[in-house]
């Protein structure tokens, strides 16, 4: 018998509740529910559920807690986040205390299978101790805790990323969630020219109707907020071929 992924649902509106049981179980998926925020974390250390759909706002205990105090007792279940919030502030706290994706209210449903999908195909990934999977380059060695370029760097850690001013002060550059794993992905994987395709691939985890076209945009933000918009520095464009990212232009 095939096994069925098992997905926890701590939200405590019971018309999402209803909706998203009755979907994911459609799809295949076994889904337990919780309404309380310290149920939901009870429930969540139980180690029987493969991925946990978060609110931020419960009865008890909100999203951001259950959040970090999982991540703070080793369990690395991939966690997505739901909020009616959908502001850069939140979307940073969520990355700082561990989510692994964070999407606003009201979503698409068609959106949130997709970053299932693609949270438990990571996952999936990340336990098979090789450096390429289905012909992709991947980066397989331990993060570190930050990476620097230029003036700027990425704090895997707390989720930020910081332009240096001077010697003694810096400020944070706002990325929404997405800029952020796009970043980390080609920090991650620097000197390397990784085609549009293999980005879509991991950076979004999905390619249904979505084009190579959406990782042009979004590297010409990301470009906009390095303040390279005209003359690319870290982020390189190989015609026909995809992106480099270089540390030290």
């Amino acid at each position: 018998m095939k096994y069925k992924k098992k997905i926890l649902i701590i939200e405590d509106e019971r018309g999402l509740q209803i909706t998203l049981e009755d979907r994911l179980q459609a799809e295949g998926y076994e889904v337990g529910i919780c309404g309380d925020g310290i149920e939901g974390e009870d429930t969540a250390r139980s180690g029987i559920y493969d991925l946990i759909l978060i609110d931020v706002m419960l009865p008890s205990r909100d999203g951001f807690s259950i959040c970090q105090n999982l991540r703070k007792s080793g369990i690395d279940i991939p966690i997505l986040m739901l909020t009616a919030r959908n502001t850069s502030i939140d979307t940073v706290m969520g990355l700082k205390v561990g989510a692994d994706d964070y999407l606003a209210k009201p979503f698409d449903m068609q959106v949130l299978l997709a970053r299932i999908e693609a949270l438990l195909r990571r996952t999936g990934e990340k336990n098979i101790d090789s450096k390429t999977a289905a012909g992709k380059t991947m980066h397989t060695g331990p993060k570190p805790g930050s990476v620097q370029f230029g003036t700027f760097t990425l704090d895997f850690e707390r989720g930020v990323l910081e332009r240096s001013i001077d010697k003694d002060n810096k400020v944070t550059i706002d990325l929404n969630a997405l800029e952020y794993r796009l970043l980390e992905y080609l920090t991650l994987n620097s000197d390397r020219i990784i085609s549009r395709n293999m980005i879509l691939d991991e950076v979004w985890g999905y390619d249904s109707e979505i084009t190579t076209r959406t990782v042009d945009v979004h590297i010409a933000k990301l470009r906009q907020k390095l303040g390279e918009s005209e003359l690319p520095r870290h982020i390189l464009t190989f015609r026909g071929r995809g992106y480099k990212f270089v540390r030290q232009p």
